[in-house]
């Protein structure tokens, strides 16, 4: 084994000292007060208080002000689609207000890089498959030029702390890490160790750049790869409360959604919201929907949109529409990608709906299910990956195994309202102890000041929540 990895170490390096491949122009730049590029926006802090408490807040501004004059920049390969986008859109600005600096820079990318990094996604959830020497050179020569496309930004801006969000960035750091600086990688997929094991050539892909980091953050300690010698956290994803997809509509923002879809208003809705990927457990919601229908009258929403960082999006809308285009209750709707459209539409489409489904099969958080439950909707899902950090089945939502299950599930909720009620309030109060933006930045903003003012030994695990529970998993 140690030999294979030698050998793997020594092909990858050779790859690296020959990228050269060419990448569309500009910085990528979403968000940076020293540019001039402030197009996002949040809440001003005193609106968060009667949704956390007056206490967090000024908790929070102590540990903000403790950090003033650090710099930190975010990376991460897409601004429009998926989970990580979602929070940066709010986290970036929510920083700034805060009275740090904080920049957001997506990696630019071609479609053959995105092919490729889609395939290192799936294999670190366990598809079956390997990462070959020619997708090993696309991804390190496309990384190579973004680094030569960010160098002189960096030098620039001397950020303190760079946070790097999953696989598709994970290389910048060889490139652009400077003495002093500390970089962290944000890891959101649903991964072990197990699966990393098995695939020698996947393993040591992440190895060589992990060996790059400081830290590593985790969504949950059961994604903890224990073996990597840097520092570990745990902290789950968040969303904010008063973004535009959070906030509370009344029936008059919801109903022209419905109408602009010709959704029936009349006939209860089933909803699945989230990404067009085959990770997301659509066919059985479909299926699930099928069943249920025969005994309680419903129709089904499965609403998206593409993320520029995902290939495999189109094809999976395109099955979906083609399996579905002979039942008129069946809503396949591909989202629009203005973020401000989007928000407003997919808040509208999970507040009419009676029951939420995502059954993924994999998933790293899943904070479209965050989202429901924030809006008070039962949700019906899988134990997978973080999901049971959310979800306690039967009582802030159900978890099922099958798409008999799930109908039987959805069957019950429609003819028991109360039931599906009080469901949804444990879930608006669970999500409202633990998943909030302000929480979840202090969290953040904990790490860089342990960076900035104190040491931790390379093998610390920190969890700053304490229904997980710890338990180190050697690799």
């Amino acid at each position: 084994m140690t030999t294979m990895r030698s050998k793997m170490e020594t092909q990858i390096k050779d790859i690296v000292e020959q990228a050269e491949k060419k990448l569309p122009s500009g910085n990528g730049t979403m968000y940076s007060r020293r540019e001039g590029i402030q197009s996002l926006s949040v809440s001003p802090l005193q609106d968060y208080i009667p949704i956390v408490g007056e206490e967090k807040i000024e908790k929070l501004e102590k540990l903000a002000h403790k950090l003033r004059g650090v710099k930190i920049l975010e990376v991460n390969s897409t601004g429009t689609g998926g989970g990580v986008a979602e929070m940066l859109y709010s986290q970036v600005p929510f920083l700034n207000a805060l009275g740090l600096e904080d920049e957001w820079k997506v990696m630019r990318g071609t479609e053959p890089f995105f092919r490729v990094t889609k395939t290192i996604h799936n294999l670190l959830q366990g598809k079956k498959g390997i990462l070959t020497l020619d997708m090993t050179r696309t991804y390190y020569n496309t990384l190579k030029e973004n680094a030569d496309l960010y160098s002189k930004d960096f030098r620039d801006y001397e950020p303190d702390i760079v946070i790097v969000h999953d696989p598709q960035p994970l290389g910048l750091a060889r490139y652009l890490k400077k003495k002093g600086q500390k970089w962290l990688w944000r890891f959101h997929i649903d991964v072990d160790v197990e699966t990393l094991e098995a695939n020698p050539a996947l393993w040591e892909f992440i190895t060589f750049w992990a060996n790059f980091y400081d830290a590593a953050i985790f969504s949950g300690v059961h994604y903890v790869v224990d073996c990597w010698p840097l520092q570990k956290y745990i902290i789950p994803p968040f969303i904010d409360p008063l973004s535009n997809k959070n906030k509370e509509l009344t029936q008059n923002e919801i109903t022209p959604v419905l109408e602009k879809y010709e959704i029936d208003q009349n006939i209860p809705i089933l909803a699945q919201i989230g990404r067009f990927d085959p990770w997301k457990g659509i066919d059985l919601t479909i299926h699930a929907y099928r069943i249920a229908r025969n005994e309680e009258k419903c129709q089904l929403i499965i609403a998206g949109n593409m993320a520029t960082d995902d290939p495999e999006g189109e094809i999976v809308f395109t099955q979906i529409c083609e399996k579905t285009k002979d039942d008129p209750d069946i809503h396949i709707i591909k989202l629009s990608n203005d973020r401000e459209v989007n928000a407003l539409e997919v808040n509208a489409l999970q507040r009419a709906a009676r029951v939420i489904l995502q059954p993924s099969i994999k998933e790293g958080f899943g904070l479209v299910i965050t989202e429901a439950m924030w809006k008070r909707k039962p949700v019906i899902t899988r134990e997978v990956g973080a999901i049971p950090i959310q979800v306690t089945s039967g009582e802030t939502g159900f978890f099922v195994t099958s798409a008999k299950k799930a109908a039987r599930k959805i069957i019950y909720l429609l003819r028991n309202p109360k039931e599906a009620e009080l469901v949804g309030e444990k879930a608006h109060e669970y999500v409202r102890q633990h998943f909030l933006m302000p929480d979840r930045v202090a969290d953040y903003l904990r790490i860089a000041n342990y960076f900035v003012r104190g040491k931790l030994d390379t093998d610390s695990i920190i969890s700053y929540h304490p229904w997980f529970k710890i338990s180190k998993r050697k690799g």
